[in-house]
C-alpha cells in the first residue's frame, strides 16, 4: 500500500505562518502525499510552492463551526477555487441537523456542492460525527448521497472527537461505493491510520503525517 498516496497533510491552526506552510508544502512534495489541507488565508500560498508537483490543494469552509450562512459559505468556495484550491472540505450545519431542519441541511450542502462540481472539483462534507447520534448520522449519510458529493469527512479535528474505525465501519455501510470517506481528527500514528482504511477510508487527514516515515529506514 502507497500509504502517502491516502494523506491530506494537515495545518489548520489558527496561528499558522506563511513558514509552517511553506513546510507543510515542502513535506508534502517530498512525501509523495495526496494533498495539503490548509485554510483559505493560505491557499495562494500553497499554489505557489506546490507549482508543478501533483499535490493538490484542499481547504476549509464553514470551519470549524458549520453554522455560517449558506451565502456566506458559498462566497468562501468561490474565493477558494479562484485563489486555486482543488479540494473543498465544508462544515455541515451541524445547528440545523440537530433541529431536524433538513431541507435546511441539504440546501446548505447543495448550494456548495453546485458550484463546487461546476468548477470540477471536489466536495468533502464534514458531519462531525461524534456530535451525532445514530439517525443523525443515517440522515446526513443519505442527504449527502442524494446530493452526490464526493467525500464524507467524518471530523474536523477541533469540535469532539476524531475518527474511530467502528465510524468507518459504519459509514461504509451507509454511503454508497462510488462515495468515498475521509478519516480525521487524532490520527496521530501510522498503524491508526493503517487501520482507518482498512475499514474502508480512502483518505486520510491528518497533521502528524511526516511522523508516520520517520522511522522507516
Amino acid at each position: 500500500m502507497n500509504l502517502q498516496s491516502y494523506i491530506d497533510h494537515t495545518n489548520l491552526k489558527p496561528d499558522a505562518s506563511k513558514i509552517a506552510i511553506d513546510q507543510l508544502c515542502r513535506e508534502a512534495m517530498e512525501y509523495g502525499f495526496a494533498a495539503v489541507c490548509v485554510s483559505p488565508y493560505h491557499v495562494k500560498t500553497c499554489v505557489e510552492k506546490l507549482k508543478g508537483s501533483d499535490v493538490k490543494i484542499a481547504t476549509v469552509i464553514g470551519f470549524p463551526m458549520g453554522y455560517s450562512t449558506t451565502p456566506a459559505k458559498v462566497e468562501e468556495v468561490k474565493r477558494a477555487i479562484d485563489d486555486g484550491a482543488h479540494e473543498i472540505d465544508m462544515v455541515i450545519n451541524i445547528q440545523a441537523l440537530k433541529a431536524n431542519d433538513l431541507a435546511y441541511v441539504k440546501n446548505d450542502i447543495e448550494s456548495i456542492c453546485t458550484y463546487t462540481h461546476l468548477k470540477s472539483h471536489v466536495l468533502k462534507v464534514i458531519i462531525e460525527i461524534g456530535l451525532l447520534s445514530q439517525q443523525e448520522i443515517i440522515s446526513i449519510c443519505k442527504i449527502c448521497e442524494e446530493i452526490g458529493v464526493d467525500f464524507i469527512k467524518t471530523s474536523t479535528g477541533v469540535i469532539g472527537r476524531g475518527a474511530t474505525t467502528a465510524d468507518i465501519i459504519l459509514l461504509r455501510k451507509l454511503v454508497p461505493a462510488k462515495m468515498k470517506i475521509k478519516a480525521s481528527g487524532g490520527i496521530k500514528d501510522k498503524n491508526a491510520a493503517l487501520d482507518l482504511i482498512e475499514a474502508g477510508a480512502d483518505r486520510i487527514g491528518t497533521s502528524s503525517s511526516v511522523n508516520f516515515f520517520q522511522n522507516e529506514s
